[in-house]
């Protein structure tokens, strides 16, 4: 598996992403389609700004498997949040896990990021077996606003510095 920053090229993908009903629903629905290229040119622009990262996950031979970003919230105070998703046909082969800690390996050594927070849906076990498993501490449930729809979601932290347990 291997890395990269995401490209405007990358349109198919988004849409996958955040268009597919059974990819969404821990997270309310799926988008729009007509929003996805304006989402996606957010993105680039934040990548290219080095603002956030959003990286996309690549099969050795190239293939997209999906995406894994960190970004800042400017709330009171602020705060760095870390989601992912993972294409259905990559699901359960560790993808999300191996590209998880690697992005936290990455923040760990930029230093940047401070605490992040992950915010996966009460009932997503396999994200909340990934904030388990590479040591994120769970801080409790809350009600989580997204796109006009309140999520029920974990509230995990890890502070990459001290707390990331590296996959076996």
């Amino acid at each position: 598996m291997r890395f990269r920053d995401v490209r405007m090229n990358d349109l198919g993908l988004w849409e996958r992403l955040r268009c597919d009903p059974a990819m969404n629903t821990e997270l309310g629905g799926p988008q729009p389609r007509e929003e996805i290229p304006g989402k996606l040119a957010e993105d680039v622009a934040a990548v290219s700004t080095d603002t956030s990262w959003i990286v996309v996950m690549e099969s050795d031979d190239g293939e997209a498997m999906g995406s894994v970003c960190i970004w800042r919230h400017d709330a009171a105070p602020p705060f760095s949040e870390i989601g992912w998703g993972v294409l259905p046909e990559f699901q359960g082969q560790g993808v999300g896990k191996r590209s998880v800690a690697a992005l936290l390996e990455r923040a760990r050594e930029d230093g940047r990021w401070g605490t992040i927070h992950a915010f996966p849906a009460i009932t997503n076990t396999p994200s909340n077996g990934i904030c388990r498993s590479l040591g994120f501490t769970l801080i409790g449930q809350e009600a989580f606003e997204f796109r006009g729809t309140t999520l029920q979601c974990n509230h995990w932290e890890i502070d990459p510095a001290r707390d990331l347990v590296p996959p076996p």
